[in-house]
């Protein structure tokens, strides 16, 4: 089992784990352009802080999108040994994949039973969250042929229109129980469509129509709270949380303090650092002008790595406990930021300067320079970057 998060002092080297064993937390980043440090006991605290906010309601871990960018195998597996049991993916292809990470969990594959995927859904133990009535057919007619039960849960959909059983649909399955007969439910789910607008009407209707809905169904265990439902308060919580982005830092509600511990940490290489003359124009279409002798760092990111174009001129680096503004066009591999504030000397070619988190702008910070959710700026995070898992945990 995992340590305490309280005894993560009595470790002070990082250690990595995955696929970052053989580069090492410390060792020498020659040749990288930029380097995603994951802290995977920030990612466990936020699992267990989530718990203890909806007391002690136990949360699953929802890592689709490969765990919104962050490795879902690592990820998933040290929240496995710190205790959690219950994971959700999108797609078959995740589940399968995540598999080897978590032997002894369950794992929800949130899109539900493709026609022709039976065997490799029960070959691989996922459990298919269903959400239409042909989807329930088909995995009943597997069980049927396996002659056994095979779990299974349903999707009410409670006003979001996107996935889920209509009232229509449930009152056929409640007219018609055989149609459930052959499988073994688990939980009934659904999705909240604005939990991070607390004061929004819609979370409570959703909430009443879940009650409504799930009543008229076999009673088993429920799942309704995602991150942000979360904070929405008890009668939101049922018997299984299901967070996803605030895992990885994200606030569950833009514009209010941010209760959950920052995850994410970019370091980009710093190519070349000139002092510029009053009037140079910087980068593409000379977006950015100098007005006074700058010194200009050029670094190696770019929106092919995820850093959105967006933000040109709006979010900021940072060293040595220093924010740096990005000026100019983001282009495809690099940025070009203003070191001015640093002393002279302070910042040269190699080293490499904070990005997102450490002394740079957060996740969710960049989220709104760019006008868009820490979700997307999470799920965009390139390929190019050299991904290290870190943990202080000596279980690992």
């Amino acid at each position: 089992m995992s340590k305490p998060l309280s005894e993560l002092s009595a470790h002070p080297t990082a250690r990595p784990i995955g696929a970052a064993d053989e580069i090492g937390a410390s060792a020498p980043r020659t040749g990288i352009g930029a380097v995603l440090d994951v802290d995977l006991d920030a990612i466990v605290a936020n699992w267990r802080l989530l718990s203890a906010r909806a007391g002690g309601v136990p949360a699953a871990a929802v890592v689709k999108a490969d765990a919104y960018g962050l490795g879902a195998q690592p990820v998933a597996a040290a929240l496995a040994r710190a205790g959690c049991g219950h994971f959700f993916v999108a797609h078959l292809e995740e589940g399968i994949a995540l598999r080897v990470a978590v032997p002894g969990a369950a794992i929800f594959v949130l899109h539900g039973l493709a026609r022709g995927a039976e065997a490799a859904m029960r070959a691989h133990g996922l459990v298919p969250v269903l959400s239409t009535l042909d989807q329930i057919a088909a995995w009943g007619e597997e069980a049927a042929r396996i002659g056994e039960r095979l779990p299974a849960a349903l999707h009410l959909d409670t006003g979001m229109a996107r996935l889920g059983l209509c009232e229509a649909e449930i009152d056929t399955l409640a007219a018609e129980p055989a149609r459930l007969a052959p499988l073994d439910l688990k939980l009934l789910i659904s999705h909240l469509a604005a939990a991070e607008e607390p004061e929004n009407p819609s979370n409570e209707r959703q909430r009443a129509t879940f009650e409504r809905l799930r009543a008229k169904l076999p009673k088993v265990k429920a799942s309704f709270a995602n991150s942000s439902g979360v904070f929405l308060g008890a009668p939101f919580h049922f018997d299984l949380l299901r967070p996803g982005a605030a895992l990885y830092g994200v606030a569950p509600h833009a514009g209010e303090a941010n209760p959950l511990a920052p995850v994410v940490h970019l370091s980009a290489r710093v190519l070349r650092v000139a002092t510029l003359e009053a009037g140079t124009a910087v980068g593409y279409n000379g977006r950015f002008t100098t007005t006074a002798p700058t010194r200009i760092a050029t670094v190696s990111v770019g929106y092919a790595d995820g850093f959105f174009r967006a933000l040109a001129g709006k979010a900021n680096a940072g060293f040595a406990g220093v924010k740096l503004p990005i000026v100019g066009a983001v282009s495809m591999d690099m940025i070009t930021i203003d070191v001015s504030a640093l002393p002279e000397g302070a910042l040269a070619e190699g080293d490499f300067i904070d990005v997102i988190g450490g002394d740079a702008d957060d996740v969710d910070t960049l989220a709104r320079a760019a006008g868009t959710i820490g979700y997307e700026i999470l799920t965009s995070l390139g390929a190019r970057y050299q991904r290290r898992w870190i943990s202080h945990l000596s279980a690992f």
